[in-house]
């Protein structure tokens, strides 16, 4: 987790958050709910999140075979 005020120590999820802000959650979109913010939520990270890719963090591996061998 990043020191208050410095989001450089967490640029990923910093990435992360603002493309997630810009793609689903444009001014003109507004959530009626939080259920059906979290259901977006979910929705994205499951369609667009790249599971198959190497990562050199998991000794690449995939995110699905790296939770494969460690589960």
């Amino acid at each position: 987790m990043s020191r208050l005020g410095d989001p450089y120590d967490n640029a990923v999820m910093e990435s992360f958050y603002k493309t997630l802000k810009r793609e689903l959650m444009p001014e003109t979109r507004k959530f009626t709910n939080e259920k059906e913010a979290r259901n977006a939520v979910f929705e994205y990270i499951e369609m667009f999140y790249n599971t198959k890719r190497m990562h050199s963090a998991l000794g690449y591996m995939s995110p699905v075979e790296y939770e494969k061998q460690h589960s």
